[in-house]
Formats: C-alpha cells, sequence, structure tokens
C-alpha cells in the first residue's frame, strides 16, 4: 500500500530555503502598519528580485516568513548572502527597535512536488536549521556546505552534528559568517577535519595559575609527559605536542579546538604551587557537546617534584585511558541505528525483552535472537542491537537453556 501511494507523487533533489522575520510578532504588537508595510518593501525590493535572478521560486508563504527553493545549492546560497547584505544595509539606517531582520535555513534534500508545492524532509530540516539561525544570518546544512566549498568565497563556522526537533537523524549545522559582518576572519574557507576511526584525544598545554611565571616548566612538564604516555595506547589517536601547544596561554572554546584538531576529547588543567605543595586539576571534555566526562583534582608534596608529577601523570593517564573509552562505548551504544529498519527489529525484540527474562523459553530465544541478526545485517554497527544479543546469549549460556549455548557461536552459525 505504501509504495502504491509513493509512486503517484513525483520527486526531485532540491536546494530548499527557509525564511522568516526574527521577533515578527513584537514588531505587530508595536506597529501592525508599520511592520506589515515594512516586510512587504523587504519582499518586493529585495528578496523576490534576488530569487528570480538566481533562479529561484517561492513555493509558499508564512505569513512572517516563505519557503522556496532554487535548482542549485550554490545559487541558492549566493541570493541569500547578497539578500543579507542588502538587508544589513537597510537595517543601518534604522534604530535597534526599528530594524527588521531575518533568519535563513538552508537545506539540500530530496522533495515531494504536489501542485507547486513542495514536502517533505528536505523542507523541514531546512525550516528547523532556520530557526537556529542567527538574526540576520545564515545557517546550512552539512550537505549545502559539501556543494558550496570551494565554489563561494565564503566562511562558515562549523557547529557540529545537532539533533534538530522531530528529526530522527543528526544534521550537520554550519552558520555562515557574512561578508559585510565584522566578524569575518582572515582565513579562507577550511574544511573541519574529520574524526579518525578509533578514540581521539587533544591535551592543551596546562595552565600556570602560581604567583611565580617561573614555574610555567612544571605546567609544561605534567602536559608533555602526559601526551608521551597516552600515545603508548595504540587504540587512542593522540594529538602531537606541537599542535597542542599552539594553544597555549589562549581562552580557547573546546568545540573548536576539536574541529580544528579533529579530536573527540580534549583534555585541559592547572597547576597551582604554593610553598611546598602542588594541586593539580585536570577534565576531560567531550568536544563535539562540550559536556564534561570526567574531572579530578591532585593535592601533592613538592619535596620530590618529579616523583610527584609521575604519580600524577600515571593517575591521570590510566584514568583518562580508561574514562575515553567508558565515554566511546556509551557514544555508540546510543548512535541511532542508519537505517530505520534495524531500529524496527531492535524494537520488536526490546517490547518482548521482559516476557523473555520470566519465561526464559528456548523458543523464544532463537526467534529473539534472529530479529537481533536481522538488524546487524541492516546495520552492521547497531551497537544497541549488539549489547541486547550479547546479554541473550550470557543469559541462555549461564542458565543452560539450549546445549548450542555450551559454544556461544553456535547459535551464529545456525543462523547462517
Amino acid at each position: 500500500m505504501i509504495s502504491t501511494l509513493a509512486a503517484k507523487f513525483d520527486r526531485k533533489l532540491a536546494a530548499v530555503v527557509a525564511v522568516d522575520v526574527v521577533g515578527y510578532s513584537r514588531h505587530m504588537h508595536l506597529d501592525e502598519e508599520w511592520t506589515h508595510a515594512r516586510y512587504k518593501a523587504d519582499r518586493s525590493e529585495v528578496i523576490d528580485p534576488s530569487i528570480a535572478k538566481h533562479k529561484g521560486r517561492i513555493v509558499k508563504s508564512t505569513g512572517d516568513g516563505f519557503v522556496a527553493e532554487f535548482a542549485s545549492a550554490v545559487e541558492a546560497a549566493q541570493c541569500m548572502v547578497a539578500v543579507q547584505a542588502m538587508l544589513a544595509v537597510r537595517n543601518s539606517r534604522h534604530s535597534p527597535n526599528g530594524r527588521m531582520e531575518f533568519r535563513v535555513g538552508i537545506n539540500l534534500g530530496d522533495v515531494i512536488i504536489e501542485h507547486d508545492d513542495i514536502y517533505g524532509d528536505g523542507v523541514n530540516i531546512a525550516a528547523r536549521l532556520e530557526a537556529i539561525a542567527k538574526p540576520g544570518g545564515i545557517c546550512i546544512s552539512g550537505k549545502v556546505y559539501d556543494e558550496i566549498s570551494g565554489k563561494i568565497d565564503l566562511v562558515c563556522e562549523d557547529d557540529g552534528p545537532q539533533q534538530l526537533k522531530n528529526i530522527e537523524q543528526a544534521v550537520r549545522v554550519y552558520h555562515v559568517v557574512l561578508p559585510t559582518s565584522p566578524e569575518v576572519p582572515s582565513r579562507p574557507l577550511k574544511r573541519p577535519l574529520t574524526l579518525p576511526d578509533r578514540p581521539s584525544i587533544a591535551v592543551l598545554p596546562f595552565s600556570n595559575l602560581s604567583r611565580e611565571p617561573s614555574q610555567d616548566y612544571s605546567a609544561d612538564g605534567i602536559t608533555e609527559d602526559i601526551i608521551t604516555e597516552l600515545s603508548r595506547y595504540s587504540e587512542l589517536f593522540v594529538i602531537a605536542r606541537n599542535s597542542s601547544f599552539t594553544y597555549k596561554g589562549k581562552a580557547v572554546d573546546v568545540r573548536q579546538v576539536g574541529r580544528e584538531l579533529g579530536v573527540r576529547y580534549v583534555l585541559e588543567g592547572t597547576i597551582r604551587r604554593s610553598s611546598d605543595r602542588v594541586r593539580i586539576s585536570a577534565q576531560l571534555i567531550d568536544a563535539l557537546s562540550g559536556g564534561h566526562c570526567w574531572a579530578e583534582r591532585y593535592d601533592r608534596d613538592m619535596q620530590d617534584i618529579f616523583a610527584a608529577q609521575d604519580e600524577v601523570v600515571r593517575t591521570i593517564v590510566a584514568v583518562l585511558a580508561a574514562q575515553v573509552n567508558k565515554a566511546e562505548a556509551e557514544r555508540n551504544l546510543l548512535k541511532p541505528p542508519a537505517r530505520w529498519q534495524a531500529y524496527d527489529y531492535y524494537m520488536r525484540v526490546a517490547d518482548e525483552f521482559d516476557s523473555f527474562w520470566s519465561s526464559l523459553q528456548v523458543r523464544d530465544l532463537h526467534d529473539i535472537s534472529k530479529l537481533l541478526k536481522h538488524a546487524l545485517q541492516i546495520d552492521p554497527h547497531y551497537g544497541r542491537a549488539y549489547a541486547l544479543l550479547s546479554a541473550i546469549h550470557l543469559t541462555a549460556w549461564t542458565n543452560s537453556l539450549d546445549d548450542d549455548y555450551l559454544n556461544p557461536f553456535a547459535l551464529t552459525e545456525r543462523m547462517n
């Protein structure tokens, strides 16, 4: 039935632009006639002519905004950059309370065509991007960024994967730094580094909080020793000292460090010396979310500074390696499946799991194991399915439910 209905609709790939006015309700409350006249003027004098010039079309109006489509992501981005630049000039003639600013979201995706309108996730994602755009700004998806990169001379700030409202899969988000903005840096557009296929970490130079600047050597020494010890773990990807120390003495955004160095985790810390005591603090941060994974403080005597330093380094490294592995395991467990069919098989098992534990029947054992096997065939990297399947294997083996489970690989062999 679904395939029959879907066949009635035409589909195409389109660059979808969602636009609305920032604080439109507040403007209407203060002065309805001025707000309506100003919006109509911006549309007729700036926005609509630019959309037509770049071969786009407006497919629907939303009262305080609209949705437009373009055949090219490059045309869509060039159009909206030009629009925001012209609107910024118009707003510069008014006081802050008299400015009408627009937010723009751009996405590239497959859409359903019905009459003169378009529908689908391609449109929904553009609307969600518009909602998180800055006033007077443009927010684009990773698909749009990949398409325009190298073709338009723009600088984009990578905000990482974001979970947008009512959108199942996370969407990589970029904020366009407009040419008219004083925030435009002098550096060229750089593609963010991709994360390696193993846990990755950068150790930033520890800050010296002592009153004596001469104690910088202690902070640098601990940083170098931690980097050296972490590098001994082959399962970790550790950024070299020369790259980490470029951030020394700078107030940095950990998420920006993660994007620039291509790492998932960042370790930062401080060292404070007072008389014959030293206090060392360290914290492990998830560079994608900015959240703290782990933090600890160490107080030691300075009678033998090198022995104290070695002790702290060994402790931090051991705990750090365990915390990185734990965080990676939790992240993989919570990672959504690549395809919804795998999730469907998993949920069919999860719904029956309580009854399975209460009955522990061999027939149920094989039935739900097969469902999980189907989920893993669809998505071989689905961590939650692996976790549930391993729990079933372990339970069956420890309760001697089936002779096959004396060999933990027997069920897999039988199912193939």
